[in-house]
Formats: structure tokens, sequence, C-alpha cells
């Protein structure tokens, strides 16, 4: 210590690099604790190949803990400004929850029914008859070939979106 340093300066500053030390090992802590764990970060993106999905029947994917509807049209449905395009066929790829009460809606024949309120939904995931107040939602999705990776939003997800707003 020098002479200008006397013994309480000398624990004033021992004890603020103490304090400043373990306040940053408390931040360090409190980040990791934060941050979403390995598993999540796995289940943000779902792959799935559309090759394999059969027309005129829906198939159920899981993504996030929810149910993935995706359902490769025939040629005698309807076609939608919320038809995914690739190459010659058209796809509905939609969440699989009720809008009204989030219920899981049934395939029947060629229409979603949700079995709690009646509420139905066509094959391009509009509501056409019940409580519903709007058609079943869109998962964010980016297309790679055949593919989807659900959680990113690409370009025909969002042209898909704007055109439901629109």
């Amino acid at each position: 210590m020098s002479k200008e340093t006397n013994r309480r300066d000398f624990i004033g500053y021992s004890f603020a690099a103490v304090a400043a030390v373990g306040g940053a090992a408390s931040l360090v802590g409190m980040k990791q604790a934060w941050d979403p764990l390995p598993s999540v970060l796995a289940g943000g993106f779902t792959e799935i190949d559309l090759s394999t999905v059969k027309a005129g029947t829906p198939e159920t994917f899981v993504w996030r803990g929810k149910p993935i509807f995706i359902l490769k049209k025939t040629a005698e449905m309807e076609n939608s400004t919320r038809d995914l395009k690739i190459g010659e066929d058209r796809f509905t790829v939609a969440i699989g929850l009720c809008t009204h009460l989030g219920c899981i809606p049934a395939w029947k024949k060629d229409t979603w029914k949700c079995a709690c309120h009646g509420g139905e939904f066509n094959a391009s995931g509009k509501q056409t008859f019940g409580p519903p107040p709007r058609p079943l939602d869109l998962p964010p999705f980016e297309v790679k070939g055949t593919t989807i990776v659900l959680g990113n939003e690409g370009p025909e997800y969002k042209d898909i979106a704007a055109a439901m707003m629109a």
C-alpha cells in the first residue's frame, strides 16, 4: 500500500472488486437460466416430406405440441388462395386446432368437423359452419424441394398469409 492509501480505502476497494465479480457471476447464471434448453430449440423446427402424403387423406404431424394437418388435395377439391403449390400438387397446411375453443377437428369425408360445438372446416381449412370465428391457423413454414420446414417463415408462407389477410 502506498502512503496515500489507508487501510479503510484498501478494504473498500477489495469489497468493490468482490462485489463486481459476484455480480458478473450472477448475471452469467441468470442468462443461462433464461436461455431455452437445447431440447426446446430442437423442437422449434420440424421437417415434413410432402412426397409421401397421399391425395385426399390428411395426415397429422406434431409441431411444438400442436397438431399440424397436411392434406394433399385431389383434382375435385376446390382451389384456394390458402393452397401451397409444389409442382402440380396442391396442399393444405394448417394448425389442427379449432379456432373456436381449441378442440382438434376430425376428418370426415371432405370436411374437418369439430365435435365440441359442431364447427366445420372445408378441405382448404376455411370455416363453413358453426361457431369458429376464422379459418384454421397457418403455421409458419419454409419449402425446400418437396419438404416443408415448420418454424421458418419462407416466401410461400408469406404469400399465403398475405392472401389470407386480403
